[in-house]
This record gives structure tokens, C-alpha cells and sequence, in this order.
């Protein structure tokens, strides 16, 4: 295959931005290439926002050819939750003819070494980030975020997250030597002498399992972490949020083959209405990696059955935050304001329930009774809200109606401290839009634990009333233990209490954010410095990255002879 671009242009285009990157995981400083501002764009051959505009609106309708091996239909069928129906059309593949096309691609891939994949892995990433505004309306319209979230979380913070996979895969490739000379005495007798050559081998194809609503934030890791150790990648997207993954798989494509590549080292699965290829292609024996964000239920059976794989999965979790005391009582109300509205709490890391002493918390304001924390919290969701220009850019749509009736039904479960509310929007009559709402429950009550220790996605939050900080702190444990968490939260003033709850973060593994009252939320994590998820409980069985994301997707084969 000739390439049009040689390995020694990729490498000068790119390699600093790889020395960049792989500084900033060993450093955890703030470092993006990637502008979070859509006005950044526009230049050096990138789409400005009506260019993106443009040409997500061609997409719509239209059949995007992948050109991929084994087609036997044309599948789709998604609509916005804003009401649009995209009409966009994806190949269905058989897999008895994919499968096979993409092995065939892999010696040439494996032999390229860790820093060419590297650089063609970082291509990729550049040209997806020249169409930034184009991927940011495709992720808008399939996973309901609002705009700006869907610019930013979609594009710049995705790509990210996909760079830093790419990172932390070339330090364990390089972590070895390519060559060895070993050299043993033995004394008068003449020493024995040997070269040995390791080559990192990728283990198979990898699967990446997507979701409906962080498709490219959370598929771009599984993604490129496979990719850069020499595996072929198979997208198999959720079948609500199809577009932003086929674009990308469109994207790695065409790089690949200019690199000289085979093209089918990456690949798209799309799927007919209800047909659930996703278990059937765990189970392949090709597939050797699984990459999956999704409910526990289908999280649990991968972990259990795709027993030929590598399983790394982020599921649910029940993410908690104490609340003890604080020094900024307004800014504790307000970050957690914003944290429980962000995309209508449609994330893994939303904090649902809110850990309250019954007796009240101490505050830079005096005492507050627990009453008064969760009605102040209201009045500050309330607050932040009120506006409904500026409620829809923060709370997004509703992304399916499970989401929905999940919300209605929480009004049932206690006492309601904040009703949620219907709010239009203007530009998008079809969309579902509601502001969260907020319960009160007594933790000492058997029937109101049900409740608080079941997961309940959505803008959904309960605020628990317990007898002291140190019952809070016993139910965070059991709750991280038993539940999962992605995120725990804790304000307090008491170091007593702090170093209490760190240390239940770390012996159940849980990333802990104290005291957030400013621009930074306990629902944020910052590629290339945070880690998203541990892997040591249940909510996740990996971390968003570190070494062990990456370590194991190849293996390291040794070839040694006599010097």
C-alpha cells in the first residue's frame, strides 16, 4: 500500500505534541492542544462554526459509506432527543467477512512500532479536531447535551482523553528496550553471550462498546489505547448515538490508508433496531479487548462471559457527597448547584445522594439546620435555573425516556424539597427538558434506603438525613463498596472529619474532590492530570488513564539467539 504520508513526515508533524503529552501525565499540569473556544477554529484548514454547521447538516439523510468489507445492509434510524430525525445510514457488516479483513491488517500495524502508530494515532486526532464544530452538532443531536457542552465535552476534552490513551500506551510499549546484549561470566570459561530482541504484540481486535451520551468522551480512550498497541479496532456505537463514532471511524480510516495502512484496522458495527449485536460480538474469539460505559447489568455479563478478552468497563455507580460544614456556604450551594444541573445529571459522575447531619452543618452564615441546607440548595438550583435561555444551555435534553420516567418517579420516593419542572425550548419544540429535583429521605429509615442505594441516572438527587459526620462517613463506605462510586464529594472545615472521609476514598478506592465552591465540579475530571474512575470498585474495573488501562492490551514477545 502506498503511503502518502511517510512515517518521517507523521513524526515531524506530531512528535512534539507527543513529548508534550507524555510531560503532562508525568507532571499532572494543566495542558490541552486542543482549544475548548469555538472561535478558535476556523484556521489552518479547520471548521469554523457555520463550516461545521454545513457540513453536519449534509451529513443528515445521506449514506455514509465507510467502504468496509462484508457490507450486507444499510442500518440506522436515529433522532435527536431536540426532535430531529437524522436520517443517516451506516453499513451492516457480516462479520464473518470483517472480521477477518481487519486481522489482515495487523502484522504490517504491529511492526510499524509504538512511536509510528503513536504519530498516525495523533493524525487522526488532529483531522477530528479540524471538525470539531462538525462532531459537536452530531454529538448535540445523539446524545441530547446542550451546544457548548457538546463542543467542548464532545470535542476538545474527547480528544484529549483520546491523546492521553495515546500517551500512556507509548510509555509501557517503550518501558522495553527494542534490543538487549547480555553478557553472563563464567569465570575462566568463556562467558555466554546473547541478543535479544522484544516487540510489543498487540493481543486482537479490540471492541469498543459505545454510549448514548458521552459517545466520543467515552470511546475515544478504549479507542486509541488499542489502536497505539497495535490492535485493530471494531466500533460497535450505542444505536442512539451512531454518528459522532462512524465520523471517527470515517476519520481513522482515511488516515491509516494515506499512512500505508489497511484501512479495515478500524471498523464500525452498526446494528438493526433491537438486534443486540454487542453480545454476540463479546463472544467472538477474535475479539481479545472489550472497551465498555453502560449499565451494570450488561457491564456485569461481559465480565462474567467474554471470558477471551481483556474486559475493561465503566459502569454505574452511586456517587455521594458529604456534607459536614463550610467556610463559603453561597459558593458550596452554587457549585453543587451546578453539578446536580449539568446535562440534567446525565453523567457517571453526578452527585445523587447529599449526606446531611440531621442536626445541621456549621457555616461561614451560622448555623444551618438540615432543613435550611436543603431548601437553600433548592432556592439555588431554583436560582441558577430560573432563566430559561440559560437553563436550556446548561440542562440539555433528556436522552431517552427511561431517563425520564425515572424522574417522575423519584417525586414518590420522600419528601420533595425541589419539584422539577418542564422548561421549552425555542429552537428545538420536540425536546425534552426538565429541571432536576431534589428529595429528602431519612437515612435511619429501612424503607427510604432502597432509595439512596440504588443508582437513579438522571437529574435525580436525595438529600440524607444522618445522625453525625461519622455515620456519613460509614454510609459512604458501605455505599462505595456495595454501589460503586465515580465521585465522591465533601465539604468540611473539621480536619478530623476530612481525614475520615479521605480515608474511606482510599481504602474503597474512590476519587475524592474536597471542598469545590468555585469554577471546578466534583463532575469534571481534566484529561492528562485527573483520573477518571479507579478501577478498584465497583463502578468502573479501569481508570480514564493510567498504565494499567493501556499495559495489558499487548504483550511484550522475546526473541533471543546466541551473540
Amino acid at each position: 500500500m502506498t503511503a502518502a504520508l511517510s512515517a518521517h513526515e507523521l513524526i515531524a508533524r506530531h512528535r512534539s505534541t507527543l513529548d508534550q503529552a507524555l510531560e503532562a501525565i508525568r507532571t499532572r499540569a494543566y495542558w490541552s492542544p486542543h482549544p475548548e473556544h469555538p472561535k478558535a477554529y476556523g484556521e489552518n484548514g479547520s471548521l469554523d462554526a457555520a463550516a461545521g454547521k454545513a457540513a453536519f447538516d449534509a451529513l443528515l439523510g445521506t449514506r455514509l459509506d465507510l467502504g468496509q468489507p462484508g457490507t450486507d445492509d444499510w442500518v440506522g434510524g436515529e433522532t435527536s432527543p431536540y426532535g430531529l430525525d437524522l436520517g443517516v445510514t451506516y453499513p451492516h457488516a457480516d462479520l464473518d467477512v470483517l472480521l477477518p479483513a481487519m486481522k489482515a491488517g495487523q502484522r504490517a500495524w504491529r511492526d510499524a512500532g509504538a512511536e509510528q502508530r503513536a504519530v498516525v494515532c495523533l493524525e487522526i486526532l488532529k483531522r477530528i479536531s479540524d471538525r470539531t464544530h462538525e462532531f459537536a452538532h452530531a454529538v448535540m443531536h445523539t446524545s441530547g447535551q446542550a451546544f457548548m457542552m457538546a463542543f467542548q465535552a464532545g470535542g476538545p476534552h474527547a480528544q484529549d482523553r483520546g491523546l492521553e490513551a495515546v500517551a500512556y500506551a507509548y510509555v509501557e510499549q517503550v518501558r522495553t528496550p527494542d534490543n538487549a546484549e547480555w553478557t553472563k561470566p563464567q569465570g575462566k570459561r568463556d562467558p555466554l553471550a546473547m541478543t535479544k530482541q522484544f516487540t510489543p504484540v498487540p493481543r486482537g481486535i479490540g471492541l469498543v462498546i459505545g454510549c448514548n451520551t458521552f459517545p466520543t468522551w467515552n470511546g475515544y480512550p478504549g479507542l486509541f489505547a488499542s489502536l497505539a498497541t497495535g490492535n485493530a479496532v471494531l466500533v460497535k456505537p450505542h444505536p442512539r448515538a451512531v454518528l459522532p463514532l462512524a465520523l471517527t471511524v470515517q476519520v481513522a480510516r482515511e488516515v491509516l490508508a494515506e499512512a500505508g495502512f489497511d484501512p479495515n484496522l478500524v471498523a464500525l458495527a452498526a446494528e438493526h433496531p433491537g438486534e443486540g449485536i454487542a453480545k454476540t460480538l463479546a463472544l467472538r474469539p477474535e475479539i481479545r479487548i472489550i472497551d465498555y460505559t453502560g449499565s451494570t447489568e450488561f457491564g456485569d455479563w461481559l465480565e462474567a462471559n467474554a471470558r477471551q478478552a481483556q474486559v475493561y468497563t465503566e459502569k454505574a455507580g452511586v456517587n455521594t457527597v458529604v456534607v459536614h460544614s463550610t467556610s463559603d456556604y453561597k459558593g458550596m450551594l452554587s457549585n453543587l448547584a451546578f453539578s446536580l444541573s449539568l446535562y440534567s445529571g446525565q453523567m457517571c459522575t453526578t452527585p445523587q445522594n447529599l449526606l446531611v447531619p440531621r442536626e445541621g452543618i456549621s457555616t461561614d452564615q451560622g448555623p444551618k439546620s438540615y432543613d435550611e441546607v436543603v431548601a437553600d440548595l433548592a432556592k439555588s438550583v431554583d436560582g441558577l435555573l430560573g432563566d430559561d435561555a440559560r437553563a436550556n444551555a446548561l440542562l440539555g435534553a433528556i436522552v431517552n425516556p427511561d431517563v425520564k420516567a425515572r424522574l417522575e418517579a423519584a417525586a414518590g420516593l420522600g419528601e420533595v424539597a425541589l419539584a422539577s419542572r418542564e422548561i421549552a425550548n425555542p429552537d428545538f419544540p420536540g425536546a425534552v427538558v426538565r429541571t432536576p429535583v431534589i428529595v429528602k429521605l431519612d437515612g435511619a429509615k429501612p424503607d427510604a434506603e432502597a432509595a439512596y442505594m440504588s443508582e437513579c441516572f438522571g437529574p435525580v438527587s436525595f438529600a440524607v438525613a444522618v445522625d453525625s459526620a461519622a455515620d456519613a462517613a460509614e454510609l459512604l463506605r458501605r455505599t462505595v463498596r456495595e454501589k460503586g462510586a465515580m465521585t465522591v464529594g465533601a465539604y468540611t472545615t473539621d480536619p478530623e472529619v476530612e481525614q475520615d472521609v479521605r480515608e474511606v476514598c482510599l481504602e474503597e478506592a474512590a476519587q475524592l474532590s474536597l471542598n469545590l465552591t468555585g469554577g471546578v465540579y466534583v463532575n469534571q475530571t481534566a484529561a492528562f492530570s485527573d483520573f477518571h474512575g479507579s478501577g478498584g470498585n465497583p463502578a468502573a474495573s479501569a481508570a480514564l488513564c493510567d498504565g494499567a488501562f493501556v499495559a495489558n492490551r499487548f504483550r511484550v514477545v522475546e526473541v533471543r539467539r546466541e551473540a
